[in-house]
């Protein structure tokens, strides 16, 4: 398939980003087109005007303060991976980008267009809810920023206007809790069937965070008894899970169960990471 007719356009400012799609409100923005470029291919996105942004080099960069991590839109998910202070300070971020397709796609994928596709078994989404991030967007009023929580609304839809951008997300630190992540799927490099961001903020409470199950991550409090493997599922089991299908709660809570279990392996100041695939 090859898509339809658009105007290309390279953006050197994100002034220019908003105010072409201020003019096109069908325009779409992109950066590594792992998302886009095979909607565009199959007729699902007709854009008239296509906005690439890879020369805006104000949105490439990572840097972290000591209580925040400050990252730019276009940080390639392998950047992520390979970065030593995300390495160091936010590890179940570096395992996370790790298990986002394959090689190639890492390494043109960038965390704003993820953020922006919103894809319900994307890691990034749920990664950002987890970890209570917010999402610095522009538009024509200028740059505002927005809770991750508040942020994804559904199926590949987010609070984005027309005219808005994502410009970069920023990650606060977790202190003394502990966060574990586990995900399943057929094949390495496919979509996750299922997966979660477990954090356990040892005094008794907890939050998971699921993805590939639902049709946006959602971060739910869970009472988490001493560490018995099955007080662990029952607390999990007690979860009120409308918005999961039927046909996966199953496989969402044993998810949540494995990453709960690795994030007790880790110190209280570290991030935990595991992943479960299916066969390769």
């Amino acid at each position: 398939m090859k898509p339809a007719t658009f105007e290309y356009r390279k953006a050197t400012t994100v002034a220019d980003v908003v105010q072409w799609l201020k003019d096109a409100p069908d325009g779409k923005v992109i950066a590594g087109g792992q998302s886009l470029v095979p909607l565009m291919n199959f007729r699902l996105a007709r854009p008239s005007v296509l906005i690439d942004i890879n020369g805006i080099r104000a949105l490439h960069h990572v840097e972290y303060d000591g209580s925040t991590l400050d990252l730019g839109a276009l940080i390639h998910h392998q950047e992520i991976a390979d970065h030593p202070e995300i390495q160091k300070k936010f590890p179940v971020l570096t395992v996370a980008a790790r298990h986002i397709g394959h090689w190639a796609i890492r390494n043109r994928g960038t965390l704003g267009g993820s953020l922006a596709h919103a894809d319900p078994a994307s890691e990034w989404p749920a990664a950002m809810v987890a970890l209570q991030a917010e999402i610095d967007v522009q538009g024509s009023p200028g740059v505002h920023r927005v809770p991750a929580s508040e942020f994804f609304l559904g199926y590949y839809t987010t609070v984005l206007e027309p005219d808005e951008m994502i410009v970069g997300a920023r990650v606060p630190a977790t202190g003394a809790s502990r966060i574990g992540f586990a995900e399943v799927a057929r094949r390495t490099g496919d979509f996750a069937l299922a997966g979660a961001f477990v954090e356990d903020c040892l005094d008794g409470t907890g939050f998971v965070t699921w993805f590939g199950v639902s049709d946006k991550p959602q971060r739910i409090a869970v009472a988490l008894p001493p560490a018995r493997e099955t007080s662990w599922r029952e607390a999990l089991e007690q979860l009120t899970l409308n918005d999961v299908a039927e046909d996966k709660i199953a496989l969402a809570i044993e998810i949540a169960e494995r990453a709960l279990k690795h994030s007790a392996l880790v110190g209280a100041a570290y991030f935990g990471a595991h992943a479960i695939r299916g066969r390769d």
